[in-house]
């Protein structure tokens, strides 16, 4: 089934994964309403714990974020992140950047995730895709992007895969801030280790393990 929607969760917590209680809380996790699949996320340099997931709609993403998520961050004693996005306006703009959410999965596992964000207000529609996807395309070691549109915030950003931790913080630190000035928007950036995550991710059936 199509997902209508992605949720972005974070804990501010430092565990290293390897301790993360991954394998009790996955059964959970497969039993929330709508829920497709979790990559699970784990903080470069902060030890946070998170995840990207896919909802059949943008009600079972928001039931997901009022109810389950908070009973979880509150039993972490952590505070939480959370924001939801609408995947369906994405879906052309993301095809074209190799989004393992949209189609096959890559044939190369990734090694490190980021997470973007942009705060402005932008229709999907009206955004920028089309100029902006052929420089992310040559940006080193990029595998793909899921475009990211807030629900209902019309915010911009992506979930990005890298081969490497390395070309990772470097979009993120080098070029990610020079897009973000020409838009002369505030914006969040997060770096994720993409190769502890994977056994628990694919038990969620993540699509970037596929």
């Amino acid at each position: 089934m199509t997902q209508q929607a992605f949720v972005y969760t974070e804990l501010q917590i430092s565990v290293p994964f390897a301790e993360a209680p991954w394998r009790d809380l996955n059964p959970t996790l497969r039993a929330q309403p709508g829920l497709l699949n979790k990559t699970w996320l784990a903080g470069i340099g902060t030890g946070s714990l998170g995840g990207f997931y896919a909802f059949e709609t943008a009600e079972a993403a928001e039931a997901f974020v009022t109810g389950y998520f908070p009973d979880e961050a509150r039993r972490f004693g952590a505070a939480p992140t959370t924001r939801i996005f609408d995947a369906r306006p994405v879906e052309e703009a993301s095809r074209d950047m190799g989004s393992v959410h949209f189609g096959p999965s890559s044939a190369q596992r990734p090694g490190a995730f980021v997470y973007t964000e942009v705060w402005v207000s932008v229709p999907f529609a009206q955004a920028p895709w089309r100029e902006i996807n052929p420089v992310l395309k040559q940006q080193p070691g990029l595998l793909s992007k899921t475009w990211l549109s807030g629900w209902p915030t019309n915010t911009l950003g992506g979930i990005y895969a890298f081969d490497t931790a390395e070309n990772a913080r470097a979009f993120a630190l080098d070029y990610f801030p020079s897009e973000t000035d020409k838009l002369r928007a505030a914006y969040t950036a997060r770096l994720f280790d993409a190769a502890v995550v994977e056994e628990a991710s694919r038990d969620l059936a993540s699509p970037f393990y596929a």
